[in-house]
């Protein structure tokens, strides 16, 4: 169970962690400080149970709430508040919040919130773990179809039956950010806003198109509902992204997903795009070498490939082909190459201890820290201290 505790005050947090794991010791309790490390963290990790405050720099708790919710729709909200304002607990109802705290929180309270809602998520596992699996797969599926014919790159075996039978006529939408200082909030904003007017007004799904646009596929109930949404998104997006520069453009209908590729290049290549098109090889090779750095800037933090997929926008299982055709390694391997490498330098140092060294490069434990080096060398860490003769002091 991962439970993400939002607030600006450190103590607050740390007391509602403590709270928690005493409760609950096998519970994941991730902290956040700001929306911003909220979203990075939601984008790396499936929350069950949400707490955040309302006032906080920046995104408040309520905005946060309205732009996570279509991304991980199974998450349990609840807000905490040092003010017993009506209003904030209307709004905080009205986006799906199941409790309301007020500051300051009593044990015995946020104890019974947790039960609560951990045998109402154990109860909703149980009835739809198979279904979610399933409807999950076919989403990404579709999805990965969808951004790899956009970006006129071949689907293989995949079939586009089920794409055409769904949206026998689609729109297109675009939404690109024109400054290049942002990062993953953004992003994340973009697509819970789309996602959210899209299944408003018609039907469809949002996509990452690279690092500063989304793509959009969307079947509208009519051309004037199409009108109507190409406003809403302006509209809420100016209201989410305040100063950060975007345009929206949306084209169509169309029928025929051969030719998507040129159609989305023609979105791109409008007068007021303020853009320059950007050619899938150079975007492939850009987005390889931002990843390249955020290994070995982060090489001793958890660095799953969809972390680091999701650093860069792309999906899991392109980045993943992707990395091993530019870098001629699979990811795994060049993460494990580097860190061993970085392994080696450490223990030429007899001042650390395998445990530091071990945590130094992203390993909790010393037993998998010499397994892996093991494995890579053939000898332990203290085989290959002593090889080079350095002594423990």
């Amino acid at each position: 169970m991962h439970i993400l505790i939002t607030d600006d005050e450190n103590f607050i947090r740390e007391g509602i962690k403590r709270t928690i794991i005493n409760a609950y010791p096998d519970y994941h309790v991730h902290l956040a400080a700001s929306a911003e490390e909220a979203v990075q963290l939601m984008s790396e990790h499936r929350m069950d149970i949400v707490l955040t405050d309302i006032l906080m720099p920046g995104i408040n708790g309520l905005e946060l709430m309205r732009i996570s919710r279509h991304k991980q729709p199974q998450a349990k909200w609840v807000v905490i508040s040092a003010h017993s304002e009506f209003s904030y607990a209307q709004q905080a109802v009205h986006l799906g919040a199941r409790d309301y705290l007020l500051k300051p929180i009593g044990k015995a309270k946020l104890t019974e919130i947790m039960e609560s809602l951990t045998q109402e998520i154990r109860q909703e596992q149980m009835h739809s773990r198979g279904e979610e699996t399933l409807r999950e797969g076919l989403k990404y599926l579709r999805e990965a179809a969808f951004q790899r014919l956009a970006a006129g790159l071949s689907i293989g075996k995949l079939s586009l039956e089920p794409l055409v039978e769904e949206y026998p006529e689609y729109y297109l939408l675009l939404v690109e950010l024109e400054n290049e200082q942002h990062g993953p909030l953004e992003h994340f904003i973009i697509e819970n806003v789309l996602t959210e007017l899209i299944d408003r007004y018609g039907k469809g799904f949002v996509t990452s198109f690279d690092r500063n646009s989304l793509l959009g596929l969307i079947r509208p109930g009519s051309e004037i509902e199409m009108r109507v949404l190409q406003e809403q998104i302006r509209s809420h997006l100016h209201k989410c992204l305040k100063t950060q520069p975007f345009r929206s453009v949306h084209s169509g209908p169309y029928r025929d997903f051969e030719r998507i590729a040129g159609e989305v290049r023609q979105l791109r290549q409008r007068p007021a795009a303020g853009v320059q098109e950007q050619n899938e090889p150079q975007g492939s090779e850009t987005a390889i070498h931002i990843a390249l750095q955020y290994i070995k800037t982060h090489f001793n933090e958890e660095l799953s490939l969809e972390k680091v997929a999701a650093v860069v926008f792309l999906n899991p299982v392109y980045f993943s082909q992707l990395f091993k055709q530019k870098t001629g390694q699979g990811y795994k391997e060049y993460v494990i190459s580097l860190r061993m490498e970085q392994a080696k330098q450490l223990l030429l140092n007899p001042n650390l201890r395998l445990v530091d060294i071990a945590e130094q490069i992203g390993y909790g434990s010393v037993r998998h820290f010499t397994q892996v080096f093991r494995k890579k060398f053939t000898l332990t860490p203290t085989e290959y201290r002593m090889q080079r003769n350095v002594v423990d002091h």
